[in-house]
């Protein structure tokens, strides 16, 4: 069964919903530029599983390069919440620290791998 977590910047004004076929797992940090910055653990759904409840006039985007990639953000509070990757832009990734009931401090680094973005030419 699918399980539903409801997420949301700081300030509230942004509320999305995951739906996750198997919890959180293959959760992840990146070192290219942008995510070494912002140093969110993220995990991954396909686009149709992450959807926006309230707050999609406050969110920002933020793109570079390609344009593959679209990370959204909070435009009051400025908390990154999601973005489609460019590894796969079928997915978003999604800011697990945004899920209620969720800390990303309880998981050990053990349990977060890292993707290599900063090798790879276009960020």
């Amino acid at each position: 069964m699918n399980e539903l977590l409801i997420g949301s910047c700081h300030c509230k004004a942004v509320e999305f919903e995951v739906e996750l076929e198997d919890g959180l797992e293959n959760l992840r940090r990146c070192n290219c530029s942008l995510c070494r910055r912002k140093g969110a653990i993220i995990a991954s759904v396909p686009i149709e599983k992450l959807r926006i409840l309230k707050g999609e006039d406050h969110l920002s985007l933020y793109e570079w390069n390609t344009k593959t990639a679209k990370h959204y953000f909070c435009n009051i509070c400025g908390i990154y919440t999601h973005h489609q990757r460019r590894s796969n832009p079928h997915q978003f990734g999604f800011n697990i620290a945004c899920i209620e009931g969720v800390n990303p401090f309880d998981f050990n680094s053990e349990e977060i791998a890292v993707g290599n973005g900063a090798s790879q030419s276009l960020n």
